[in-house]
Parts: structure tokens; C-alpha cells; sequence
């Protein structure tokens, strides 16, 4: 029954952060670590005889005290340097400093490009791409697009410059019927007759590609690429090849969409009626072959809606850990600019709020003030883990910050290099106003319910023993 509750316990948390995750892209780290605190707090009184459902009361209390502090200790931002701030954060809690300050102008970067007024962000507009190459300082982003595969014929342009972008969804390859067919012949001319007349359907088509390039490129150096999602076969590839046209086949569906972003003009599904209007452009378009793995490359694009992040690393362990670190600076970026503003960070806002409920708790009557202590105590333990992840000691940081916060109006955290306490305002150091919301209200509700349901399963044992 012990193992049974603990386990119980266990994925209740593990569910908590997964939604924290889900919602704001961060903080399941400081989730976990609040959740145990407030339960490690609390036990220190329900052991003294407090009911736990007079502490989780407490902890309502605090909660809504928190958030009134959190409003008080937003800073509205929204500047590319502000969203820079923000992402440098982020990312250095989750990769070693060089390669956090070299993914941060990435990734504000990348969602600026796709960031449209009026509309809410689509971070699926940033591909991210990855290559087992080089080291993770050669990560990049490309504004345009990177796919996994080349062009089908060893003919084909490996680079073109001034590029049309042709993006269709029609199929460029001979078909069979769907029922049992066969045609009949009494000499070798009638048989090739009916296999031209076979072909004809698809060779149109690819001859009004043919048309339409000849009419747009000449004899000038520009070249003229296809992206079809789509088959292509041989016959197909040969004539485009002989024209100098570069064919892509069987496409991604996700990059024919951001083809269009990236580049402009329209998806094509018949070319019945092939207009200049409905190509896209591209600076440059070039392939590039890593071992047995092709990847195309659509840069220079004149006003890309859609980017991609081109992760690099010497392994997968490194490629991994990079895209997670690059999916939560995305999540962080976007949460600022939806939010509008943003939380000083350094542990700066657990030590307001710390000292905003040792106030409060003066205010509240019975026994609920115990609940409202053991909360506030609670909160010291993330200033207690970024001192002891950057090797200084907790409980002397702790007094440092909590001296320092009372001799100033300011917002004060913690330097990790120096152990001693700084602004985090004046450093640029600032978190999500949305995740720091999200924490309080989940870390809350879960460790009250903990409380709770554990009072009730143990009155049912006993219960049972009578």
C-alpha cells in the first residue's frame, strides 16, 4: 500500500509537469521542486498535529497572494533586445553558456521572421533540421528552408542562383489504369504509337514546365526549380534535367506549405492554367550530400515567412540535447511576446514572494497562517538550488539575498559566478510571466490535492482496521 500511494504520488507529479510543459514550454524543472518543498513544508506542521486540509487552505491563501505579486513585479517588454534577454535565460539553464548565447539570436531571430500582426504565432512555421556534422557552434539559421532530399537525376543544376520556386501537387509520372486494361497491336510502329499516346498525358505536363521556364529564364543564368509532392519518373526527370531544371519529388507536405511561406507565390495542383505569378523566388539553391544523405537548400529568400533552424552537432546525445534547447528558447520567446511582459529572473521572484507572505501571514487569522508559512518557505528552494548548482553556498546566499531585498526597492537575485547578490533587472535576467503563473496555480492545486487525498486514504485504512 506504501509503494502503491508513492507511485500514485510520483505520476501525479510527473503529469503536472507534463502539462506545465505542454502549456508554457518551461519551468517542469521548477515545478517538480516546488511541488516536494511545499509537501516537505507542510509535513514539518501536519506532523505537529495541523490538518492537512487547514494547510492546503493556508496555501490557497498564499497562492492568491503570489499572484498579486507577480502582477506587481511584471515589466512590460517586448523589444528585440528584451525577447533576447529573455531566450539567453532560458537556453542557459539547459546548454553551456557559448552555445546558449550563439542559439539565442537564432532563435529570436527565427520567430521574428515568422511573426505576423494580427495573428497569433505558429511556431511550426520553424523547421528545425538537423545534420550529424560538425560541432553545435555551426548550428545556424537559415532563412529559407532545408529538406532532407535532392534532386532525383545526376544531371540536375547542384546549384542555381535567382532561382524560380515552382511548388505543385500533381503527378509527373505514368500511372497505370485501376482496372485490367491492355491495348492490341499487329506491327512494332502501332505499338509505339500507343505507347506515345500513353505517355502523352504526362509528357504535356512536363512540357508546360518546359514552356514556362523558357519563357521566364531564356538564355539568362537564372535557374528554375520544382518542388513536387508528387512522383516524377525517369522520362519525366530526363526531359526537365536536358532543360536544366531542378525537379524535387515526393515532398514533404509540412514543406510544400512552407515552401509558399518562404518564397512566395502559390501551390500548384494543375498546370492547365501555369501563370509566372503562381512561382516563388529563391537567392540561391544549392545541394548539399553528407555521406549517403542529400539536403537542399532554398536561402536568400526575399521575405521568408518560414525558417529553419539547422542544428549541427558531432552526435545524436548533442543533437538532442540542442533541439530540446532550441524548442524551449522558442516557447520562451513566443510566451514574451504574447505575454507583453515579462518577470524578473535569479531567483528574484521567489524571494518577493517569500517576503510578500511573511507579511501577509501577519494578516491572516487561525491556523492558516501555518499554511501561508510553510509556503513561503517552500519558495526559498529554487534560490536554494541555483546556489547549489553554481557551487556557493545555499544558506549564506539565502541571507546575502534576503539582507540585500530589505535594504533596497529593488527586485534582487542571485549571481551564480560570484555568489553574491545582484539585480536581475540591471543584468537582463528575466523569465516568463506566463510559466511563473502556470507554476504557481499547478504546484498549488497538485500539492494541496496530495494533502488531501492522503488524509482520506488514510482515514479509510483505519476505517478498515476497526
Amino acid at each position: 500500500q506504501w509503494y502503491q500511494r508513492r507511485v500514485a504520488i510520483t505520476a501525479g507529479i510527473a503529469r503536472v509537469a507534463t502539462a506545465q510543459d505542454d502549456i508554457t514550454g518551461d519551468g517542469t524543472t521548477s515545478n517538480v521542486l516546488i511541488i516536494g518543498e511545499l509537501l516537505k513544508q507542510a509535513n514539518v506542521y501536519i506532523s505537529d498535529g495541523l490538518h492537512p486540509r487547514v494547510a492546503a487552505e493556508g496555501f490557497d491563501l498564499a497562492k492568491k497572494k503570489a499572484l498579486k505579486v507577480l502582477d506587481a513585479m511584471s515589466v512590460k517588454k517586448c523589444e528585440r533586445d528584451d525577447l533576447i534577454n529573455v531566450a539567453r535565460t532560458s537556453l542557459r539553464t539547459k546548454v553551456k553558456n557559448t552555445v546558449a548565447d550563439l542559439l539565442t539570436e537564432i532563435v529570436v531571430d527565427a520567430v521574428l521572421a515568422i511573426k505576423k500582426e494580427g495573428e497569433p504565432l505558429d511556431l511550426h512555421m520553424v523547421e528545425i533540421m538537423s545534420m550529424e556534422h560538425k560541432t553545435e557552434m555551426d548550428t545556424k539559421l537559415i532563412k529559407g528552408l532545408v529538406m532532407d532530399h535532392g534532386a532525383r537525376h545526376p544531371d540536375m543544376p547542384k546549384k542555381v542562383t535567382d532561382a524560380f520556386i515552382l511548388t505543385c501537387n500533381v503527378s509527373l509520372e505514368y500511372e497505370k489504369s485501376e482496372v485490367n486494361s491492355g491495348f492490341f497491336y499487329k506491327s512494332a510502329d502501332e505499338r509505339e504509337k500507343l505507347v506515345k499516346a500513353e505517355r502523352a498525358f504526362c509528357d504535356d505536363k512536363v512540357q508546360q514546365i518546359i514552356d514556362l521556364k523558357r519563357e521566364l529564364v531564356g538564355d539568362s543564368d537564372k535557374g528554375f526549380v520544382v518542388v513536387n509532392q508528387k512522383g516524377v519518373d525517369p522520362n519525366s526527370l530526363d526531359a526537365l534535367a536536358r532543360e536544366g531544371i531542378v525537379a524535387l519529388r515526393r515532398a514533404k507536405r509540412r514543406n510544400m506549405e512552407r515552401i509558399v511561406l518562404a518564397c512566395g507565390g502559390t501551390a500548384v495542383n494543375c498546370f492547365d492554367e501555369l501563370k509566372p505569378e503562381q512561382l516563388g523566388h529563391a537567392g540561391l539553391f544549392y545541394e548539399h550530400v553528407l555521406g549517403d544523405d542529400k539536403y537542399s537548400f532554398i536561402e536568400e529568400c526575399d521575405n521568408p515567412q518560414s525558417v529553419t533552424i539547422l542544428i549541427k552537432g558531432p552526435n545524436k546525445h548533442t543533437i538532442t540535447q540542442i533541439k530540446d534547447a532550441v524548442r524551449d528558447g522558442l516557447r520562451a520567446v513566443k510566451n514574451a511576446i504574447e505575454d507583453q511582459m515579462v518577470v524578473p529572473g535569479a531567483g528574484a521572484f521567489e524571494i518577493a514572494i517569500y517576503q510578500a507572505l511573511q507579511e501577509y501571514k501577519n494578516e491572516v487569522r487561525g491556523k492558516q497562517r501555518l499554511g501561508v508559512q510553510a509556503y513561503a518557505d517552500a519558495m526559498l528552494i529554487i534560490p536554494k538550488c541555483l546556489a547549489q548548482n553554481g557551487g556557493h553556498d545555499a544558506q549564506e546566499c539565502l541571507v546575502k539575498m534576503l539582507q540585500e531585498y530589505k535594504g533596497v526597492d529593488k527586485c534582487v537575485g542571485l549571481d551564480l559566478e560570484t555568489g553574491e547578490a545582484m539585480y536581475p533587472a540591471e543584468a537582463g535576467i528575466w523569465d516568463n510571466y506566463c510559466v511563473k503563473k502556470q507554476l504557481l496555480n499547478s504546484a498549488t492545486v497538485i500539492s494541496s490535492n496530495l494533502l488531501i487525498v492522503d488524509e482520506v486514504m488514510r482515514a479509510g485504512m483505519s476505517s478498515l482496521k476497526g
